[in-house]
């Protein structure tokens, strides 16, 4: 592979410009364990292990950490009500999913375990449009924190704590952003499952060195453009005027982004990034088992892969 190839580059955000270790994922079973003590009296400390959060993003469909968030309390519900294990269960689901997400895991727990879910859909009423239900609220309250919550929804949390979000990680720096600008012409942009909001609190002045306007912040759009519908991409590349893209990801959910859109005419080659974060070993195999042409530790490896050092 040729790095002249391409003439753009695209970053996913988390897990590639930031390390959401101790943010999102903390989040997650945080969330995962207030919601289920609060409709169901169940008590679980850390519902969701670093090996199943893993093993979630590897199907595809899970992209957005608030849909992992509803699979678990799915299934720690429907684990209660069968009287399973709720490990063993969700490794059933996981084993059983594929990129369609959430409607997979439903779809499975009702009809192929048999298990009666509509009172817990019902009940958790996600996702909702308007982000207030239940799951949804409790994530970005937890996520935000009071401060940065009330600003971007107008509403008061029921948390005083701090924000997850302020245990970001950022990765990426100024210095790598201005070279990778003079190798791609200012070709540089973002297409990302968080929104403007939230990306911007934490990369704070470097995401202007970013081609904003080009950019997709995916939690701000239509749950129809969710990776890996390569639409948001392909939007970017546009925008671009981009012929040749190499997209930065760090999950499934991002290979099947790049390789749906090249199969719509729009040219992406995937570079899979899987040193941060916990089991980087394991992320770089599930990229190995893929076949992934371009798998690097980390972003800050850009320059020498691509001949600029």
């Amino acid at each position: 592979m040729k790095s002249n190839e391409f003439d753009s580059i695209i970053f996913d955000c988390d897990g590639v410009l930031i390390d959401v270790t101790k943010s999102y994922d903390t989040t997650i079973n945080r969330t995962i364990s207030y919601v289920l003590k609060e409709i169901a009296g169940i008590t679980v400390d850390t519902p969701l292990t670093n090996e199943l959060l893993l093993k979630f993003k590897s199907t595809g469909g899970f992209n957005d950490e608030i849909d992992i968030t509803y699979a678990g309390v799915l299934c720690f519900i429907t684990a209660k009500k069968l009287n399973k294990d709720p490990t063993e269960l969700i490794l059933d689901v996981i084993n059983n999913a594929d990129d369609s997400g959430i409607t997979c895991i439903e779809n499975f727990l009702s009809d192929e375990i048999g298990t009666d879910i509509s009172d817990v859909k019902a009940r958790l009423a996600y996702p909702s449009t308007d982000k207030n239900d239940l799951i949804h609220s409790t994530f970005d309250q937890l996520f935000f924190g009071p401060e940065l919550y009330n600003k971007i929804f107008q509403r008061e949390s029921k948390f005083s704590e701090k924000g997850f979000i302020e245990n970001d990680q950022v990765i990426v720096n100024s210095e790598l952003i201005e070279v990778l600008k003079k190798k791609f012409n200012d070709k540089i942009a973002i297409v990302t499952g968080r929104g403007f909001n939230a990306i911007s609190s934490s990369l704070k002045e470097i995401l202007n060195q970013f081609d904003v306007g080009n950019s997709v912040f995916l939690e701000d759009e239509s749950r129809d453009l969710a990776k890996p519908n390569p639409q948001s991409l392909i939007r970017a590349m546009k925008g671009l005027n981009s012929k040749n893209c190499l997209y930065v990801g760090d999950s499934m959910e991002d290979m099947f982004l790049a390789q749906k859109a090249s199969e719509l005419g729009f040219q992406a080659t995937f570079c899979g990034i899987y040193g941060s974060g916990k089991l980087p070993e394991a992320r770089k195999k599930m990229f190995i088992d893929q076949d992934v042409s371009m798998i690097l530790e980390s972003i800050n490896f850009l320059p020498k892969i691509l001949n600029l050092v």
